[in-house]
């Protein structure tokens, strides 16, 4: 059991929003009193006096304050598990990725965005951890590519995103992408640095379908945007308000 111990209120108000927003099973005790017998972390403030508090060499204590707790209770997850707790982000690309954190074999965090926010995402969630791992699928060619290349600043592996995607009963629509993100965060893959894709043909026509169709005058953008698109560095409306303004 985790049991929050501590004077900060910020830092209690927040690792406890935190647990429950989770579904974990806490506690929580005065700084310097009896710990619980199925206590096993400890999350406490840095200045938190816990002198004479008897852990028995079982308890591990955790740190943060207020502006890391969910940091924290990550960490307080990973000793419950008794695994390394490697934070591993695994992307299942396309227009709107789904991206899931995984701290260990735990499932911490998971998101549904826009393409164009899902580096944001990314960087959040890793840019406190310790030797952070981002997986992509290789499925979405062109949105994949985007991000790889953005993600600069963080290790990145290219995951074989077969069967990833599972089957969605009743109720559960929306859901694939953000499970599929879940499975290929848990596929080791082969570490790239960049990835450079043409889009074919096909990819540029589909673009254009999709921008006469977008288009309230049935307007179909050239090549040249069509790439811009595919490359993820325009949106349709983007590319349909860049196009109109070359005739102004």
């Amino acid at each position: 059991m985790i049991v929050v111990a501590t004077a900060d209120f910020d830092l209690y108000h927040e690792a406890v929003s935190e647990l429950r927003s989770r579904g974990v099973a806490f506690t929580t005790v005065e700084p310097g009193d009896p710990l619980p017998e199925r206590a096993r972390v400890l999350l406490t403030g840095p200045d938190d006096d816990l002198d004479g508090v008897d852990t028995g060499g079982d308890v591990t204590r955790v740190t943060a304050t207020g502006d890391d707790a969910r940091r924290a209770v990550d960490e307080a997850l990973a000793s419950l598990r008794g695994g390394d707790g490697r934070t591993v982000v695994g992307v299942d690309p396309g227009t709107r990725p789904g991206v899931a954190v995984l701290s260990g074999e735990t499932v911490v965090a998971a998101f549904h965005v826009p393409l164009s926010d899902a580096v944001e995402v990314i960087r959040r969630e890793t840019e406190d951890a310790v030797d952070p791992v981002v997986r992509i699928g290789d499925g979405a060619r062109l949105q994949g590519a985007k991000l790889i290349n953005d993600l600069d600043d963080v290790a990145v592996e290219l995951v074989d995103e077969t069967g990833t995607t599972p089957y969605l009963g009743t109720g559960a629509r929306g859901m694939g992408d953000v499970l599929a993100a879940v499975n290929i965060a848990r596929r080791d893959g082969e570490r790239i640095e960049s990835r450079e894709i043409e889009p074919t043909e096909g990819e540029l026509t589909r673009i254009k379908a999709r921008s006469r169709e977008a288009s309230e005058d049935n307007r179909t953008i050239d090549d040249a945007l069509a790439r811009r698109v595919a490359g993820g560095e325009l949106s349709i409306d983007e590319a349909l308000d860049e196009h109109r303004s070359r005739e102004e």
